[in-house]
């Protein structure tokens, strides 16, 4: 059980805090309500490119890593469609550095060309090693514009393309820093070796004098119900061809949000698999073949992705995917399989709690969601899933109609 407290500083930042007195560690994570869902589709990849922006230099602070570092400190950051993600761990007698590292870049950015110059270099390089050079690289920037047509998720958090990032100037910058980055915008999580009397004196001394600010968040259209079937064939110089299949899902609020998890453990998830000891191992036509969610907040996708064995044509592998969600979508799972992925996941969850840091994230994206409670009651959700909701969610997902797909031929 995650013990937590929450209170709000006259600025609008939600704070929350988890004591743990068996760790010499704090954490401070922040969470900024703002992914790539909510940027102007005309310059998009500025959500991600400010996960750079905010370790290039702040208003008092010429190097973040530096100061953070001399105090014992790690940081490290990631971007989604839906949120932006700071988190720093150091020695809890030096947390007031991680309080005064963190204000500074909240209160403002160091603007300059220079610094966004070097951080525009390193995203657009980013995105040709990761996204334009790599084998099969492109995928994503493929298959979401073919899955979505109204929602921003069809864009991936890199950008929509270089040219958005390369042509982001200082004021686009300023613009975006100051609607999005913004007390009343952020939730953070202060976890650790610290009680609650310290933490509370912190935030009022370095995030309360933080002004709030008028933060924009503008509405965006919601996907329509796919109603055919979308195809797109692709010619790359890869190694083999591969397929991929993008099935619209409920979002992380969703009931069937956990029943689509355990469904894509139990299609795709290791050598226990179905897709493997069928279509890998027995049928030997493909070399490897996976099912993974999206897990966005919003309505996501469940994908299911898979490498095509040499001489075995598309229209084969693709009938042979469809055959094996027919069959699953037909019958109830046996009780042993569900049993075995639902212990699967409860192990990972738990093991996950073990670290201070993924709990202070937790906390934060579970208030991000609207019921902090769900970090210690989320995996009830999972043990409420039954045979028949696997079957039922089965049958109602995985139709054609409701699926884009992706076919990747190898030149």
């Amino acid at each position: 059980m995650i013990q937590y407290n929450t209170f709000d500083l006259e600025n609008g930042l939600r704070v929350i805090h988890h004591h743990d007195n068996a760790t010499q560690l704090c954490a401070i994570n922040i969470l900024y309500k703002v992914g790539s869902r909510n940027e102007d589709p005309e310059k998009t990849g500025f959500a991600h490119l400010f996960e750079h922006l905010m370790f290039g230099g702040s208003a008092h602070i010429a190097e973040f890593d530096q100061a953070l570092q001399a105090a014992g400190g790690e940081s490290n950051a990631f971007t989604s469609n839906d949120i932006t993600n700071y988190y720093i761990t150091l020695p809890a007698n030096n947390i007031e550095t991680g309080f005064w590292l963190e204000s500074d870049r909240m209160l403002s950015l160091d603007f300059s060309e220079k610094s966004l110059s070097v951080q525009r270099n390193v995203v657009i390089e980013e995105f040709k090693e990761r996204y334009l050079n790599q084998p099969y690289g492109d995928v994503w920037l493929r298959i979401l514009p073919l899955a979505y047509k109204e929602h921003p998720y069809n864009w991936a958090t890199i950008g929509k393309e270089i040219s958005h990032i390369e042509n982001a100037n200082l004021e686009d910058v300023k613009s975006f820093f100051y609607n999005f980055y913004a007390p009343n915008n952020a939730i953070m999580v202060v976890a650790g070796n610290i009680t609650l009397e310290r933490t509370k004196e912190l935030c009022k001394k370095w995030f309360e004098p933080i002004p709030r600010r008028n933060t924009v968040i503008k509405p965006y259209p919601k996907e329509s119900v796919q109603t055919e079937a979308r195809k797109e064939d692709v010619y790359s110089d890869v190694p083999v061809d591969m397929i991929v299949k993008a099935y619209h899902m409920g979002g992380r609020l969703d009931q069937d949000y956990y029943v689509c998890d355990l469904l894509s453990d139990i299609l795709g998830g290791g050598k226990s698999a179905v897709f493997y000891n069928k279509l890998v191992k027995e049928q030997r036509l493909f070399s490897e073949l996976d099912a993974y969610i999206s897990g966005d907040t919003d309505p996501g996708l469940f994908l299911i992705e898979g490498k095509l064995s040499k001489g075995v044509s598309f229209e084969t592998a693709e009938a042979a995917i469809i055959k094996e969600l027919e069959d699953f979508s037909n019958t109830l799972v046996d009780e042993k399989v569900l049993t075995k992925v639902i212990n699967k996941t409860e192990t990972n969850i738990q093991f996950g709690d073990i670290s201070l840091l993924n709990r202070a994230m937790k906390l934060a994206f579970a208030e991000f969601l609207g019921d902090l409670s769900l970090v210690n009651t989320e995996i009830d959700k999972y043990l409420a899933v039954d045979r028949e909701a696997l079957k039922k969610t089965a049958k109602n997902m995985f139709t054609e109609t409701n699926c884009s797909t992706l076919y990747y031929h190898a030149k």
